[in-house]
């Protein structure tokens, strides 16, 4: 009897240590998997927003449409341009006189491809997807325009859930996650660049996991 209920206080004791050592290394696992997946997303995210800043670039606005997003990058050009400062003589038919004047002349020295230029790697091939083993999902794409002070500014975001990038992680933990509020953490249940509420182009990942600003 008395082995028998040693055995029991041995089971007891190592389902406790079990327990307290998951309490410790659960959340530490948890923080090593994120980060990692965090750092994959965020090079993906940084990449649509390059695509994005040279799609603007060439027609004035943002796309919304990946497909098009990704074959602009295959097919379209920088102007490559020289600004220089010039003058010239206009008469005067009031006072009767030669006046000389100061002008900017803008000239078009030719054409780079935006591919070479920003995507030598191919990289922007798989950039809509979500770059996670076992995750079979792209990232969400909008685009548009939201007026401020009367002027209609173009505007774009890119997101991806916490809920598709720590899926198969500990559910608790994962709560935890999305309703962080912290300088050093990713805030809210989104990895994000861009808003569509707001004039920005930056990502709401701290500088741990790269430069969040163009």
């Amino acid at each position: 009897m008395k082995i028998v209920i040693q055995l029991v206080l041995w089971v007891v004791i190592g389902f406790l240590g079990y327990l307290v050592y998951n309490s410790v290394m659960g959340p530490v696992e948890f923080n090593k998997i994120k980060e990692a997946r965090y750092a994959k997303a965020v090079e993906n995210l940084r990449n649509i927003r390059t695509a994005q800043l040279a799609y603007k670039t060439v027609t004035g606005r943002f796309e919304k449409d990946p497909a098009k997003l990704i074959a602009f990058i295959d097919t379209a050009k920088f102007t490559l341009t020289q600004r220089r400062d010039s003058s010239f003589i206009r008469f005067n038919k009031i006072l009767k006189i030669d006046e000389p004047r100061d002008t900017v002349v803008i000239d078009t020295l030719g054409y780079a491809s935006v591919k070479d230029s920003l995507f030598k790697s191919n990289n922007h091939k798989n950039m809509m997807k979500v770059p996670i083993e076992g995750v079979d999902a792209n990232f969400e794409l909008d685009a548009g325009y939201i007026n401020k002070n009367d002027l209609r500014i173009a505007v774009f975001e890119v997101k991806v859930a916490k809920d598709v990038l720590l899926h198969d992680l500990d559910k608790d933990l994962l709560a935890q996650e999305k309703e962080v509020v912290s300088v050093d953490g990713v805030n809210g249940p989104f990895l994000s660049v861009g808003s569509m509420n707001e004039v920005k182009t930056s990502g709401n990942w701290p500088l741990t996991y790269g430069a969040n600003d163009q």
